[in-house]
């Protein structure tokens, strides 16, 4: 939440929504993800990863804000996911976004790809 003048706080909005496709676990953010809302995130990732689901996408087109505790939920998982024979792919991140995972090297880590049919497509290919 942020104060505002005057008094007024106002919560940033968030959400996130997982689905099953083609074999992928959709993974959609939409709004900001920050120390309030990155726990949501992680238990997310942690549910899908906990049952064996290890062909994660991660849809940031929606994506507004995300700070290192969300960043820390994507490195938190990636060893564990690769080890078990999959991969974390990160899509549509919007430019600003996409811009911080670029200054901490991201792209160097994760597959990060224009949109969640290339990812999906990606996940085919291997």
């Amino acid at each position: 939440m942020k104060p505002f003048p005057g008094g007024i706080v106002v919560s940033n909005p968030f959400s996130i929504e997982v689905e099953s496709r083609d074999g992928c676990i959709v993974i959609r953010l939409a709004g900001y993800v920050d120390a309030h809302t990155a726990p949501q995130f992680e238990s997310a990732v942690q549910g899908e990863v906990g049952a064996g689901r290890n062909r994660l996408i991660v849809d940031c087109a929606n994506l507004n804000y995300i700070s290192s505790a969300g960043l820390g939920v994507f490195m938190s998982f990636i060893e564990e996911v690769r080890e078990a024979g999959g991969d974390i792919k990160i899509s549509g991140l919007p430019p600003k976004v996409r811009h911080t995972f670029e200054i901490l090297g991201f792209h160097e880590i994760f597959d990060i790809v224009g949109n969640e049919t290339e990812a999906r497509d990606r996940f085919s290919a291997a």
